[in-house]
């Protein structure tokens, strides 16, 4: 995924208007017609709220808008860390919990209920990750290696992200957004002053990653920049007049980003990494064991203890390296699992060839996959998927592999992209796993269709929970075996390979942020139990430290989906239809897992 993505999962939530009134019924009786009229009122009232709340959000967040493919406010970025923001935010979410207490949840409809109970969670979520404590935790550490602006913005500014470059407008738009970027970027200093008078400081390690990311920023010439990207991709209409001020504008406004960069860099190179922590846990960090109680909630949407999280990584990892031997006497390697391990690392024919060859495999595994997908979806993205790698410029710090979402009409595609830096650590024998996650029919299908549903308010069309939407993907990355992808010894080596990763981030995550486990401790650990590269562990643990829990939601969500998959094939017998419940678990958007549960529930019930 993304690494904004959940910023605009926070912001998301274009609604639907409110339905018209039911035409009068006029055999019904008049306590029935009544009754009728009073469920139809509270669903008025329901989705009137929904619209009104998502207008109050995107005049908040602007940028949201954009990722919609809706260019009103375009100009506008958001007021990010400043009192104003988080204070409207905060209000907006008081005001929608109080309108929803109004609204008499039993005169709903099951399906408007459903959307109640998603939306009452998302609201209740929002306001325990925004008192002043969580926020004096979180905000004055505003950028690490793996989530800021400067990760997300110059491919957003540069022509070919969410940011459409059409008409002058939007090139005269994306200018004036530079100056909010500017500013974000300079109250971002601010923010880490406050921390370091607080002792709420992030880790020297992130801190040194981001340095490296700017210098490698900067050290891009201004004419090769990503922020000047729009002047090389003009509409034909444009006059040469407004190509030529547009080119001077585009580059006095990059010179002011770049020296905002220089600012930051050598504020956090000076005078900030010698006060930032050694330790890379939140148990090492004031305040910082509350914060992950708070963020494991958050991610998973259930209450778990980090203790028991972090034995059941145990259990899984243990389950799966007896996968990885069975696996190794098939293939007839004689050896340790270690040294099985060390061998498919090392081997050239694991290796990809270039940067094209790496491409045109994901090309390949795309049509493969789109030739059964029929099979077990009745519901297809209308959506293109494009595959392409990363930048360049932010490859290094990446991961494998990410999704970014297209426009609900599908004028924009979806993204699909993978890491090719460093390609003699990469190995091909993960290739179809990870477009089975990142791609179809993982985030790609789940992403795109929640949003194309316009029955459904935005919030759940473009919302979502960690959990299911990474608990989705995973579990995609299992129909691989149904499909007939894993047949092969070697992409199952590599789903294999990829089910113990998410498997040891329930240990490694709980290890680093509640039992006090070093970076080098995490890395000796997945070094142990898996066949990664020292480079995809480095890369892995270092993004656990940036973005504390995150990383449980994968496998949890997975356990889950697969947990409701094998009772309803349980309850239903010779009646389970694979592709009604992959339209069950798809068609209502990216819902909590307890919200799933019921659904899946009643679902089971109707069935029968």
């Amino acid at each position: 995924m993304t690494i904004f993505r959940s910023v605009l999962l926070a912001t998301a939530a274009l609604a639907l208007p409110a339905t018209p009134a039911l035409a009068d019924n006029h055999g019904a009786k008049p306590a029935a017609q009544a009754k009728k009229n009073a469920a139809q009122t509270e669903r008025e009232k329901l989705f009137a709220l929904f619209a009104e709340s998502d207008e109050r959000n995107l005049e908040i967040n602007p940028i949201a808008r954009l990722f919609r493919g809706d260019d009103k406010n375009a100009d506008r970025l958001g007021d990010f860390l400043t009192d104003a923001f988080f204070y409207a935010s905060k209000r907006d979410t008081q005001l929608n919990m109080a309108l929803l207490a109004q609204i008499d949840r039993s005169k709903l409809a099951p399906q408007d209920q459903l959307a109640y109970d998603v939306f009452r969670y998302n609201q209740e979520q929002s306001l325990k990750g925004s008192t002043d404590e969580i926020r004096a935790l979180t905000e004055v550490r505003p950028v690490n290696h793996f989530s800021g602006f400067h990760t997300f913005y110059p491919n957003f500014a540069s022509g070919s992200g969410a940011a459409p470059f059409k008409t002058l407008a939007n090139y005269e738009d994306n200018l004036s957004r530079h100056d909010d970027y500017i500013a974000a970027t300079d109250r971002a200093i601010g923010k880490f002053r406050e921390g370091m008078e607080t002792g709420v400081v992030e880790t020297k390690l992130t801190i040194g990653n981001v340095i490296a990311q700017l210098d490698t920023q900067l050290k891009i010439p201004i004419a090769e920049s990503q922020f000047m990207g729009p002047v090389g991709m003009f509409p034909e209409d444009f006059s040469d007049e407004d190509k030529a001020r547009l080119t001077a504008a585009y580059e006095a406004k990059t010179r002011e980003i770049y020296a905002a960069h220089e600012r930051l860099r050598s504020f956090l190179r000076d005078e900030y990494l010698e006060n930032a922590r050694e330790k890379v846990g939140l148990s090492a960090m004031k305040g910082g064991d509350k914060l992950y109680k708070q963020l494991i909630e958050q991610t998973t949407t259930l209450p778990l203890e980090a203790d028991a999280i972090h034995n059941l990584g145990l259990s899984e990892v243990a389950r799966i390296k007896g996968e990885l031997e069975k696996l190794k006497g098939e293939v007839g390697f004689n050896g340790t699992l270690q040294e099985f391990f060390d061998h498919v690392r090392t081997d050239a024919q694991f290796k990809p060839e270039s940067r094209e060859a790496l491409t045109q495999s994901y090309y390949d595994i795309g049509k493969d996959v789109d030739a059964v997908i029929g099979d077990y979806f009745s519901l297809v993205p209308k959506s293109e998927l494009v595959i392409k790698p990363y930048d360049p410029s932010i490859e290094q710090f990446s991961a494998g592999g990410s999704y970014q979402t297209g426009t609900p009409d599908g004028s924009r595609p979806g993204s699909f992209y993978f890491n090719a830096y460093d390609l003699p650590s990469r190995l091909t024998t993960g290739n179809m796993t990870l477009y089975l996650h990142e791609g179809a029919p993982g985030h790609h299908f789940q992403l795109s269709l929640a949003q194309e549903n316009t029955d459904l308010p935005a919030f759940m069309r473009f919302g979502g929970t960690t959990a299911f939407i990474e608990g989705w993907a995973l579990y995609a990355e299992s129909l691989g075996y149904e499909m007939g992808f894993f047949e092969d010894p070697w992409n199952r080596y590599g789903t294999l390979q990829d089910e113990q990763l998410r498997a040891m981030r329930l240990v490694v995550d709980t290890g680093l942020h509640s039992k006090g486990w070093t970076r080098e401790q995490a890395i000796d650990f997945m070094l142990m139990n898996s066949g990664m590269t020292r480079t995809e562990v480095v890369a892995e643990v270092e993004r656990y430290i940036a973005i504390p829990s995150q990383a449980l939601a994968y496998k949890i969500g997975a356990l889950k989906i697969q947990e409701l998959r094998a009772k309803a094939q349980k309850a239903l017998g010779g009646k389970f239809d694979i592709k009604a419940f992959h339209a069950q678990v798809l068609g209502t958007g990216g819902l909590p897992l307890p919200v799933l549960e019921s659904k899946i529930d009643r679902w089971i019930a109707s069935q029968r």
